[in-house]
Order: structure tokens, then C-alpha cells, then sequence
């Protein structure tokens, strides 16, 4: 099992990287691991929290008219991480969330399966998803993630990786 776990001690400036099994539920998690939603869910639990928004994106079987088979996503595994606890922490300061999650799968994706997770939680809820939607739009915006559908007709395609990092442009 391969778990990417980014582990902000104080800033999103000094990240950890850790390569091992999960010892705790982790805020940030890139993994080839089918994602857990249900405990995504249970990690969010928060007597403050009024609202609770989760966003569970799913590989589907098509796209643009095309029948897809299955998925691929491969990153720039670091930068992705460091990416993804600034948006984390944007999201908190931004939206005044008492929690926030982003967990992405990498590797092969069967249709149906989830590729990534988004859980937002908040006093109330126009704040949870509002920030739901915000990091959703920015991950497939910015983050270098990229994904490659396999179709019935034996071919595949690099799909939406239109962006690039910020500092490239």
C-alpha cells in the first residue's frame, strides 16, 4: 500500500511528507487506495459543526460520447500535497470552516469507484458548500493531477489537463 500523507506542522510553507500506513485520519491524502467515505464522514463528526457537506466525485462510464471502461490519475505527487493543504487552508480561513478534508485517489480507477473527496464542515451550511464548490473548481483548475480514460475501442485519452501551475504562467 502506498499512502502520500501530508502533515502541516504550522504552515503550508514546512510540510512533513510521510510514506506509511494511516495512523490517524488524515486532513490531505493522495492514495491507490480506494477512498473510505464513510470514514471521511466519522472523521468530521463536530459539535460545533451545523453542517456537514461531503462531495464524493466518482469515475463514470462515459464522456463526450464516448463509452469509458475505467480511469487513470497520476500527479506531480509533492506538489499536489503542498497544493492541497494551502487550498485546505485557504478554504478554512475563507469560508469559516471548523473542518475540512481532501482525499484523491491515484492510479487505476474502475468506473463507479470514488476519485476524490471532499468533506466541508460548518456552523452553518451555505458556508460548507460554498467551499465545497470553491475547492471542487479549484483542484480541477490548478492541481497537477491528471486524468487518462480508457474507452470499449481499445484507445485512451489524456482528458481536462488544461492547467498548469500558477508559476508557469
Amino acid at each position: 500500500m502506498r499512502v502520500v500523507i501530508l502533515i502541516p506542522p504550522g504552515s503550508s510553507v514546512q510540510c512533513k511528507l510521510i510514506i506509511e500506513p494511516l495512523m490517524d485520519f488524515p486532513k490531505i491524502l493522495l492514495t491507490s487506495e480506494p477512498l473510505n467515505v464513510d470514514q471521511l464522514r466519522a472523521a468530521l463528526k463536530n459539535p460545533t459543526a451545523g453542517a456537514v457537506v461531503i462531495f464524493e466525485g466518482r469515475a463514470r462510464n462515459h464522456h463526450e460520447g464516448r463509452t469509458v471502461i475505467k480511469l487513470f490519475y497520476e500527479a506531480y505527487e509533492v506538489m499536489a500535497s503542498e497544493m492541497l493543504v494551502t487550498f485546505r487552508e485557504d478554504a478554512l480561513q475563507r469560508f469559516q470552516l471548523t473542518e475540512c478534508m481532501i482525499h484523491h485517489r491515484m492510479g487505476e480507477v474502475p468506473i463507479t469507484e470514488t476519485s476524490v473527496v471532499i468533506g466541508c464542515t460548518s456552523a452553518h451550511r451555505k458556508e460548507s458548500f460554498q467551499a465545497t464548490m470553491w475547492l471542487m473548481d479549484t483542484i480541477k483548475s490548478q492541481l497537477p493531477i491528471w486524468k487518462k480514460e480508457f474507452y470499449t475501442d481499445q484507445t485512451s485519452a489524456w482528458v481536462e489537463c488544461d492547467h498548469r501551475h500558477p508559476s508557469s504562467s
